[in-house]
């Protein structure tokens, strides 16, 4: 039987994208399909995964995956090991902004203060948007450490920023808490850390934060589209030369 990682369809790039189902995860696949590479779109619900891959066409490949489920994990890792061999980019996306318990903007803000944020709330977020990338990424480095040019991607955002959030000038500073914002900040601390260890492999660890854009996860809010919303993300994700440990955004670098 032939083994299908020697073939010449599994000579492009490898990219496994977490939260891939819709949103920014959906348009960073699309992207880097475009550019060559062999999508797997993570997605909880296998299903919607399908429909987002069947969107963008050939080269998007459905694959059920829940990154607060170790199964879930573990069995996706297997996949791509017996289907491609190795894994050349993991973009770290799936992430959500609340348990689902509040229903505007106004009452996220005010549950989400420190002296009053539920702690079992932080737990979920924090076993979605930092746990959970972890677990991934662990199960996934040997796959990645059999690339040529391995990169993984974590997506972050300046609200996690604990340099931007000390200056009392920042406009979002008002924002900081310790939900979303302070699971950034964690999510930036584990990309230094790995960024750290494997500095020695080659391997990129790097944390890009979109700009404002419209997503279900700020009530499509933001001020920019998918398609501008992703733009730093990308550049993050196909640059294989710069610096291991960087944090970037629309404007360029990002302070820690």
């Amino acid at each position: 039987m032939e083994n299908k990682k020697e073939s010449s369809t599994f000579r492009q790039p490898i990219a496994l994208v977490t939260g891939a189902n819709k949103g920014l995860g959906q348009q960073i696949a699309k992207e880097l399909v475009g550019y060559g590479y062999i999508v797997l779109l993570g997605s909880r619900k296998f299903d919607n995964g399908k429909a987002a891959a069947d969107e963008i066409g050939q080269g998007a490949h459905p694959i059920q995956l829940d990154v607060t489920n170790v199964q879930s994990i573990t069995a996706a890792a297997e996949h791509i090991a017996s289907e491609f061999g190795r894994l050349d980019l993991l973009v770290n996306n799936a992430a959500i902004g609340q348990s689902g318990r509040y229903s505007t903007v106004t009452e996220i803000l005010e549950a989400s203060k420190a002296s009053v944020a539920p702690l079992d709330e932080l737990r979920i977020l924090f076993e979605t948007n930092v746990l959970g990338v972890l677990a991934v990424t662990q199960a996934m480095l040997p796959l990645i450490k059999l690339s040529t040019s391995g990169v993984i991607l974590n997506i972050s955002s300046a609200a996690g920023s604990l340099t931007l959030n000390s200056d009392p000038n920042f406009p979002y500073r008002p924002y900081f808490n310790v939900t979303y914002p302070a699971s950034k900040t964690a999510l930036n601390a584990i990309t230094l850390a790995l960024a750290i260890e494997l500095e020695d492999t080659g391997i990129k660890v790097r944390a890009a934060s979109p700009s404002f854009t419209a997503t279900a996860m700020n009530n499509f809010q933001g001020t920019d589209t998918v398609e501008v919303g992703v733009r730093a993300l990308v550049l993050a994700a196909l640059d294989t030369e710069s610096p291991t440990g960087s944090f970037t955004g629309p404007d360029g670098k990002l302070p820690w």
